[in-house]
């Protein structure tokens, strides 16, 4: 799949700390020289705190910004992304707390608590197509 320059999508950090993690950018440019992309972060600012941060990813790292899948409750064992620390992580729902969910976090070995506005089911791009435990093919 190619992206254009003002595409909204996400990269999937491989940086240690950041495993298993998506960050919402937008396209900048592309350069073709080394078939990289120059994005900008939308939730992340540079060091100096003046601006938002923008980095150099290859092609791997990115995908589309994943399609939203309604649902009325997660159940025990569901893989969801959590919104926390700026970006999306990945985990899996360990307890329902009233209207919160505890969500673990394998890559950390860390338990956390989230409403479920923070909640999204987890999907993974692959070959172009969404897919997604609570839904086994979304779209492409």
């Amino acid at each position: 799949m190619e992206f254009n320059k003002g595409d909204h999508v996400e990269v999937a950090s491989k940086e240690d700390g950041f495993l298993g993690s998506y960050f919402e950018v937008i396209l900048i440019s592309y350069l073709a020289i080394n078939k990289k992309y120059i994005v900008q972060y939308k939730t992340l600012v540079k060091d100096d705190l003046f601006g938002p941060l923008e980095e150099v990813v290859s092609l791997p790292e990115l995908r589309p910004v994943p399609p939203e899948i309604e649902v009325n409750e997660f159940d025990l064992c569901d893989q969801v992304d959590a919104f926390d620390s700026d970006g999306w992580w990945v985990g899996m729902v360990t307890a329902k707390i009233g209207r919160k969910y505890a969500v673990y976090f394998e890559n950390f070995g860390v338990e956390c608590v989230y409403h479920a506005k923070d909640l999204r089911v987890h999907q993974d791009w692959i070959d172009g197509t969404w897919i997604s435990e609570k839904e086994n093919e979304i779209s492409d």
